[in-house]
């Protein structure tokens, strides 16, 4: 750990009911090779053990910055906004309770901005996981980051490292977004000038679980989309601007269906949802790997009987 008592980063960790999976979010800030870091663990209106699981990692490293913050639910925006204004780090890191990031990502996250002045975002390719321990996790690559490419698709994932002087300026994180709130807060970043640069390894983990906000993020997928244009006037063409106010007040069915609606729209919509059955599919299909190999280890093990 650093001397200072000023954090280089600063790990911000919503909590909403994740208790059974925030020891290993929580875990993986602890395992990392880069160690002048704090973290704080935002309890969100919780109603299971999450803040006494919280309290009790707190406990059990004392030797550690961590620091427990709670509040009446109020969604991941809120939750993050909180965590990141008590914040002291130079640079933050959003971590959601039940993902993980690998042990080397602050310390390369970290070089690139301390490297580059220019550079306020450092993300990463990712890795996708279960549950099942046995089940390999799977990669996922991203394209190098351009602003033109941030307006068609969400190229970034959440967990990226970025200097705090981008969400002060940006405002934070926008309170009103259910979903796609990393999205949008990233466009608002390219509004402002702050570049980012990719780093082509998979260093954070998303626990893919079929629940939860992404899933909903997929149900909504061009409302969340229309919000995000109408969110940034400026960034986009005055056609895709109509599209996107059109949409919003109840005339989705009409909009998806006319010739009219945008390209770009339409391409990242079917993008996403490309995105999304492979990583629904490819986990599918591991499960089901999974649990044949169970079935036919314990039919052979019925039929050779006790060695």
């Amino acid at each position: 750990m650093s001397d200072s008592l000023t954090p280089a980063v600063s790990v911000v960790i919503p909590c909403y009911n994740y208790g059974r999976y925030l020891p290993q979010a929580l875990d993986s800030v602890l395992g990392q090779t880069f160690s002048d870091w704090e973290i704080v663990v935002v309890d969100d209106g919780s109603t299971d053990d999450s803040p006494a699981v919280a309290q009790d990692f707190i406990d059990r490293h004392p030797d550690r910055r961590i620091r427990l913050l709670r509040q009446a639910n109020a969604g991941v925006s809120a939750a993050r906004n909180a965590g990141i204004a008590a914040a002291a780090g130079r640079y933050i890191l959003p971590l959601d309770a039940d993902d993980v990031i690998a042990p080397t990502m602050l310390e390369k996250t970290t070089a690139v901005l301390d490297a580059e002045p220019d550079i306020a975002i450092a993300s990463t390719d990712l890795f996708i996981f279960t549950d099942a321990e046995d089940l390999p996790p799977q990669v996922l690559p991203l394209p190098p980051y351009t602003k033109e490419l941030l307006l068609q698709r969400l190229i970034m994932f959440y967990c990226s490292l970025y200097r705090r002087e981008a969400w002060e300026v940006v405002g934070g994180y926008n309170e009103s977004m259910r979903a796609g709130e990393d999205w949008d807060f990233w466009i608002g970043c390219a509004e402002r000038g702050f570049d980012a640069y990719h780093i082509p390894e998979p260093l954070f983990g998303a626990r893919n679980k079929d629940t939860g906000l992404h899933v909903e993020a997929a149900e909504n997928d061009l409302t969340v989309r229309a919000r995000i244009v109408a969110n940034h006037p400026t960034a986009f063409k005055p056609l895709t601007q109509a599209w996107a106010q059109a949409l919003l007040q109840h005339e989705q069915d009409a909009c998806q269906h006319d010739a009219r609606v945008p390209d770009e729209i339409l391409t990242r919509a079917g993008e996403m949802d490309q995105f999304l059955r492979f990583v629904m599919d490819l986990q599918r299909v591991a499960r089901q790997q999974h649990y044949r190999i169970q079935h036919l280890e314990k039919a052979l093990a019925e039929q050779t009987g006790p060695s």
